[in-house]
Formats: structure tokens, C-alpha cells, sequence
């Protein structure tokens, strides 16, 4: 066994996935995390993993870039990802999860690993230089911390802002208004939808553009820069009339014009409200329920009132309020190469959302290859660089100095990026038919990935230690 360790800061979704890929490679492990001593303005517990926006990982086919991303690391025995599978919750076409069965769960292996040292301390400094790190402290990283990163890139950190959706009792709501279906009737019927007419929509829209906002705290003086893939629900209501209908509150694919007026007798619907605002269960029982697109920067009083405006939901109880905070990432084209080691310290690793990479199985994803090359670099193996032709690797690529060649991007400021099918090179036979190209991107991933994980050594044995930890 090699006595050389790797020091993982942060034990979120990334710095998880990175201890657990080198502890299977046989190396050491010290996962640092400042929680519970030190908490952040979104989290609510000290498990490692706390999903602290939405619970879910996105669409679960393949044939759409979360899919893909997510079965590519099923392929590399992604823990993160295989604890997913475990606590998944209905969500129709989506892998969602009960989060606290989820983190609860991701400590107790990790904590048990016998690899894996944890330490529960906040990290003041970037270690020495001879030791082999990999930052995963997220788009949280403390204070401290984050000056020191800063004076060691010489670039100031970027930022946006993001929210949190309410969470609610779920047996507060009124079911004889409130009805299960899922989009396009796809899966399971596993959302429960509040059906709003045009009267009700226009009423609940007023209200949120002139709701009163909480206070940002430290960032008050700062001008709110919205990542657009997470933006608050009274933001998207003050784009324009329609802009909610066309986005988190549409009823597009929850209509058939056979049903005739409002419900049937099994309580569906007949007819096409002017909008729905959709409820996804939290644990499997659908005791707690996620507003779905709701993230929010309201006080939580106007919350309460606004949201009760909502059909089926005059009497809901709160378990959790929306809430803001500041996300913080680095300008990662400038400073990483796609293995994830930073160009002025190659024993110096990044991953997860401080890199800019945006969503739960794309936080993983770079904890998956900082892990690996952590652990490589430990072995005083080679990193490895993975397949543009995978999600992975085209994602890698995007937030890395390869950017820097692509011109569209240098008069472009730096934005987190999810998973998406515009990353991956194009096909060498182009295929027009949408659906069509994504299965033909998929198959070209599956088929890549396999000579890439045969040509790594350390994937060419059954992991025992994997086996016996899971």
C-alpha cells in the first residue's frame, strides 16, 4: 500500500466522489469539512452530500445530456451516483432523490471507508505544494479560504446568485384541487399539480412582483448577477406575462382535449388549465414536497402568503423556506487543464461547482476525474485526460484551458455550464432528426468509454474494496 495520502477539501457531492474513487485506488484519504462547526447560509445539516437546492439529478434517459452524464458515471462505479439510484423518489423522467436518506448515507460509507481519515475542521490555507489536493469546496467556500485561493490564482472569483425552493408538509394540501400526473404522462405519475386559471395566474404573478425581498446579508451592496438556469421565480414573473407559463409553471403535456371540463371521476383533468404549478416528492412516502422551480428570494412571510395564494395550497404548512445566497466559482478556463489540475501547481486539483460546472451529476463528474488523477499522481502514474466524445469529457473541456482556443468564448464572461448535448463534438454524419442525433451521441459515448476504461489499469480488476464498502 502506498503511504503517500490526498487531502480532499470540502465532502459535498464532489470532494465525496473524489475520497471514494482514490480510497478504491488504494490510496489514502483526508476529507476535510468545516460543517457542523462552521455551517453556510444554505446548509441545514453536517452530512456529507446535503443537496441544498433541488433533490433532483435531472432527466434520467440517456438520450438527454443529464442521462447520459449520469449513466457515463455509473460506468466508473460513481458513488455518488449509485446512491442516487438507491434513494430515488418518483419524479417521472427524472432521478430524484430523498435527500436526507441520501446524505445520511454517503457519510456513514465514507466515514466507515478504511482509507478515508475524516476531519472536521475548517481549512484556513491551500496545503504545500507537495501535497496532492484536490479543492471541492463548492460554490460556499468560506471566507477565509476563498482569499487564499484568490491571492494564489491572482484572479478574482466570479459569482452568481442562487436560490433554494420551499419545501412543504405534505399533508397539507388539498387534494380534491391538486392532481398526480406527470409531463407527457411519462413514467409514474409522481408530480402533483396545482391547476391556476387565468384570473388566479394573473393575481399570483402581481403579488410576486411587488413581494418585498429579503435582505442579501453581506452581499447587499453587490448587484444580483442570476444564474439563468436557477433563477427565483420573481425574477422569471418580472420578464414578462407569460414568461412563468412558459417555464417552471406550464401545463403543456398535462392536458388531453378527450377529458371535456375540469376533473373526471379519478380526479384528472379535462381541460388545459392557464398554468400548474407543480409539487415533487422529497422522501418516498410524499410527507415532504418540493415547489418545483420556486427558488426564491422573498421573506419568508411574504412566502407564506404568496404562496398559499396558490390552488390547493391555502392551507399548506412550510418545513422550509426559499432562500438566497452567493455562489462563488473560479475562472476555471484561465487556471485548469482538463485533467482538473491547476496549470501553475500540478498537484493542485479542482472539482465540483467552484469549477463551474453546473448541477448534482456534473459536480460528481468532477469528482470522479480529480479522484482518479488524484490518486494516479499519488501512484506517480499519469493523469488522464477523458473523451471529448463522452459528457464527461466535454464538460471537463468547457471549464478548462481548452476553452481558452474556442473564440466565442473569450468575449464571453465566464458562466457555469450544465451538462448539454452543444458541448459534445459534432457526429461525423450529421443527422437531423433531433432524438435520432442524441441516441447517436449516446451510443457514441458508451462505445468510447468502454476503450477508455479498458486502457486504464486500475478498472481492469474488480474493485473488492468497492464491493465490501457499498
Amino acid at each position: 500500500m502506498i503511504n503517500k495520502n490526498v487531502i480532499v477539501i470540502g465532502a459535498g457531492l464532489a470532494g465525496c466522489e473524489a475520497a471514494w474513487q482514490i480510497a478504491n485506488l488504494g490510496v489514502s484519504v483526508e476529507l476535510i469539512e468545516m460543517r457542523p462547526a462552521n455551517s453556510t447560509p444554505a446548509h441545514h445539516s453536517s452530512e456529507f452530500g446535503e443537496l441544498v437546492c433541488s433533490n433532483s439529478f435531472g432527466a434520467l434517459s440517456p438520450d438527454r445530456a443529464a442521462g447520459l452524464l449520469q449513466e457515463e458515471l455509473r460506468t466508473f462505479n460513481s458513488l455518488i451516483i449509485k446512491t442516487a439510484d438507491k434513494f430515488s423518489v418518483p419524479a417521472g423522467g427524472a432521478l430524484a432523490v430523498d435527500r436526507s436518506k441520501f446524505s445520511k448515507t454517503l457519510t456513514r460509507i465514507l466515514s466507515s471507508h478504511p482509507l478515508i481519515e475524516i476531519k472536521r475542521i475548517e481549512q484556513l490555507d491551500l496545503p504545500h505544494k507537495d501535497k496532492i489536493t484536490i479543492l471541492a469546496t463548492g460554490p460556499l467556500t468560506s471566507d477565509k479560504l476563498a482569499r487564499k485561493i484568490r491571492q494564489f490564482t491572482g484572479i478574482d472569483s466570479c459569482h452568481f446568485f442562487d436560490a433554494a425552493s420551499p419545501i412543504i408538509y405534505g399533508d397539507t394540501i388539498d387534494h380534491k384541487i391538486i392532481f398526480k400526473a406527470s409531463r407527457y404522462e411519462k413514467g409514474d405519475p409522481a408530480y402533483l399539480n396545482c391547476p391556476m386559471n387565468e384570473n388566479e395566474y394573473t393575481n399570483f404573478r402581481k403579488e410576486l412582483i411587488y413581494a418585498e425581498q429579503a435582505t442579501l446579508k453581506d452581499f447587499e451592496k453587490e448587484s444580483a448577477n442570476f444564474f439563468e438556469a436557477c433563477l427565483p421565480i420573481e425574477e422569471i414573473a418580472r420578464r414578462g406575462i407569460d414568461t412563468m407559463r412558459f417555464g417552471p409553471l406550464k401545463s403543456i403535456g398535462l392536458w388531453n382535449p378527450e377529458w371535456g371540463d375540469l376533473f373526471d371521476k379519478e380526479n384528472r383533468l379535462k381541460k388545459r388549465p392557464h398554468a400548474i404549478v407543480q409539487l415533487r416528492k422529497e422522501d418516498l412516502e410524499g410527507k415532504l414536497l418540493n415547489m418545483v422551480g420556486f427558488q426564491t428570494n422573498l421573506k419568508w412571510s411574504e412566502q407564506k402568503r404568496i404562496f398559499r395564494m396558490i390552488p390547493g395550497l391555502e392551507k399548506a404548512e412550510f418545513v422550509r423556506f426559499g432562500v438566497m445566497h452567493r455562489n462563488t466559482f473560479l475562472e476555471s478556463p484561465k487556471l485548469l487543464l482538463p485533467t482538473l489540475q491547476f496549470l501553475k501547481r500540478g498537484t493542485l486539483l479542482a472539482a465540483g461547482q467552484i469549477t463551474g460546472t453546473e448541477g448534482y451529476a456534473a459536480a460528481a463528474a468532477g469528482g470522479l476525474i480529480a479522484g482518479i488523477n488524484a490518486a494516479f499522481l499519488a501512484k506517480n502514474e499519469k493523469p488522464v485526460t477523458f473523451p471529448e466524445e463522452s459528457m464527461i469529457g466535454s464538460l471537463m473541456n468547457f471549464i478548462s484551458n481548452k476553452n481558452q482556443i474556442m473564440a466565442h468564448h473569450k468575449k464571453k464572461q465566464f458562466q457555469p455550464m450544465p451538462a448539454s448535448f452543444g458541448l459534445v463534438p459534432e457526429l461525423r454524419k450529421k443527422i437531423k432528426d433531433k432524438k435520432l442525433r442524441y441516441k447517436a451521441y449516446h451510443e457514441r459515448s458508451k462505445e468510447v468509454l468502454k476503450g477508455f476504461k479498458e486502457s486504464l489499469s486500475c478498472y481492469s480488476k474488480k474493485d473488492q474494496l468497492l464491493i465490501k464498502t457499498y
